[in-house]
């Protein structure tokens, strides 16, 4: 009707059209094309920061650059510190182990741990014992300092080697599949559980977007060859403060 103003309809013919209740709004998902659909924009006013993207599309807006491990030293990167809740009696590393439990531990003073289940991703074993566990960064810190973009300060170091704030800068897996990964990249190093690949290099790209981090070439590449078997999986991730 605003158009019809713009283009001068009398007044008098306006008026003797007949008033229409308004119909809401339908969208037709038939005429949106394929990647309008794989990555939901955040709902306003709740995680207004979540960046949801496709595999490929997360990997592309990764900057890539020489790694540079000279200087490198892992106790740069303190932790593990008192955790969320620094009256606890438990580390970063402690609340992350609790939080991923499948079957919760009992918890005595000084946050002993006795009993308890959980599911190690990385070889896909279930673990009884919490002292089978390794907590894991799950880009290396090693690879963290060879993929700063800029020399970071001790705080921001600190930041991601405790970071409870994503539930993917931290996993608990068993200590062998840890040390098998050591500080190897994917182009490296995958999962002895195939079946978490997918999951594993969405995680490692989310990760790395939240910190701002580079990848190597070699890196990328091994990226976009797991993204090829990984159609439908998505990167979640919220930039880091």
């Amino acid at each position: 009707m605003t158009n019809l103003m713009r283009r001068g309809l009398p007044a008098l013919l306006l008026a003797a059209l007949p008033l229409l209740p308004a119909l809401p709004a339908v969208a037709d998902s038939t005429t949106l094309p394929p990647a309008a659909t794989a990555a939901p924009e955040p709902l306003p006013g709740a995680g207004a920061l979540e960046q949801v993207l496709p595999l490929f599309d997360a990997i592309d807006r990764l900057p890539v650059a020489a790694e540079h491990r000279e200087g490198y030293d892992r106790r740069l990167y303190k932790h593990w510190n008192k955790g969320l809740n620094a009256t606890d009696g438990c580390s970063t590393r402690k609340e992350v182990i609790l939080s991923e439990a499948v079957e919760a531990p009992q918890v005595a003073d000084r946050c002993a741990l006795t009993g308890g289940s959980w599911l190690s991703k990385y070889d896909n074993v279930t673990v009884i014992d919490a002292a089978r566990l390794d907590v894991d960064h799950f880009v290396p810190l090693a690879e963290v300092f060879d993929s700063e973009q800029a020399p970071w300060s001790p705080e921001r170091r600190e930041a991601y080697a405790n970071d409870q704030d994503s539930p993917d800068t931290l996993i608990a897996v068993t200590a062998a599949s840890n040390r098998s990964k050591a500080d190897k990249d994917p182009a490296e190093w995958l999962p002895s559980d195939a079946s978490y690949h997918c999951a594993y290099a969405a995680t490692w790209v989310g990760t790395k977007l939240r910190w701002d981090l580079a990848a190597d070439e070699a890196e990328r590449d091994a990226l976009l060859g797991l993204a090829e078997d990984c159609p439908a999986t998505v990167v979640t991730y919220e930039p880091a403060p």
